[in-house]
């Protein structure tokens, strides 16, 4: 008999299941899992630090507070790594500085050789000030955790941001941003280094910016297009994965999505150049002390860049879009 038998399944693809199986009757209830919140991470961390020993200056609220978005797996694996890098350090416990080396290499991965001091150096320098620059002076943007020119996975150099996890919904606001603190490293390139001299370095970010202008003219009616969905938030899971081939609009709208793209991401890129312009001697300055310590944390960039400017007050930007 079948009577007083539950069956449990678990996916992480919900989106490409068979409807069959979501019939009544069958796998007919959903239980979304979702990421732990900052108490859940803490319990969680907790669990995972029973068989370690830590330092006094490790706080586990300070760790579950820097990490939004981590999984069970991922906050278990980050105080296994801690432990593995203090053994190697011939430490007998656990400190900060183990933990932050964990969270970079749970986030950004392992830790590359240091670039040697010449011109590539510099611009790295230059295009990561960018992205910090933008991240401290831009309203509705995630402040700056840190940046660092220690390459970590296929990056040359890295500028960490801390997200309000607290924050369920995006502004339009919060997207344009997150679009200019993006287009900050290109932006640097240019204004200091001239178009000529631009590097391949930017291409993740153009491919994340082309993605949030998109998103915002396609999904969330965020532009002149109209209040409009055009396209789905689930890709399609099979054929190489790429967008709804079959799109349910006319040539005449796809030229006006590509239009209002390029409209959103030229705006902003205007921006961008503009704010590294206006604050060209303390990005100067700032890449002068990256340079020489290779790590500089949010705190101290704001110190950096408050010699030289009010930091407290900051740019309120939306583009006009035509």
């Amino acid at each position: 008999g079948n009577t007083g038998i539950i069956v449990l399944a678990a996916t992480n693809r919900v989106d490409i299941l068979d409807s069959a199986l979501l019939r009544p009757g069958r796998f007919d209830r959903q239980v979304t899992v979702n990421p732990p919140d900052i108490k859940g991470r803490i319990a969680i961390l907790k669990v995972h630090a029973r068989n370690k020993k830590f330092a006094k200056n490790v706080n586990l609220e300070g760790i579950a507070q820097r990490t939004p978005g981590f999984s069970g797996a991922d906050l278990a694996n980050l105080l296994n790594e801690a432990a593995i890098l203090t053994a190697r350090r011939k430490k007998e416990a656990i400190s900060s500085s183990e933990i932050n080396g964990s969270i970079d290499r749970v986030i950004a991965g392992m830790e590359g050789n240091l670039l040697a001091d010449t011109k590539g150096k510099r611009l790295v320098a230059y295009h990561e000030v960018g992205h910090a620059l933008m991240g401290t002076l831009l309203q509705n943007h995630d402040p700056v955790e840190k940046l660092t020119l220690i390459p970590r996975g296929q990056a040359k150099g890295l500028t960490w941001f801390t997200p309000n996890e607290e924050q369920g919904l995006t502004s339009r606001a919060q997207i344009l941003a997150r679009i200019i603190g993006t287009l900050g490293g290109r932006a640097a390139e240019e204004v200091v280094f001239g178009d000529t001299e631009v590097t391949t370095g930017a291409s993740s970010d153009l491919q994340a910016v082309t993605s949030m202008a998109r998103t915002m003219v396609t999904q969330y009616g965020m532009s002149t297009v109209g209040p409009i969905a055009l396209e789905s938030q689930q890709r399609q899971p099979f054929m190489g994965g790429g967008r709804n081939p079959g799109a349910d609009f006319s040539d005449e709208t796809a030229y006006k999505i590509d239009q209002q793209i390029k409209e959103i991401v030229t705006h902003c890129h205007k921006q961008a150049v503009q704010m590294i312009s206006e604050n060209r001697i303390a990005v100067d300055r700032i890449v002068d002390v990256l340079l020489e310590k290779e790590t500089v944390s949010g705190q101290e960039f704001k110190e950096l860049l408050s010699e030289y400017r009010e930091v407290p007050s900051k740019y309120s930007y939306t583009p006009k879009i035509a």
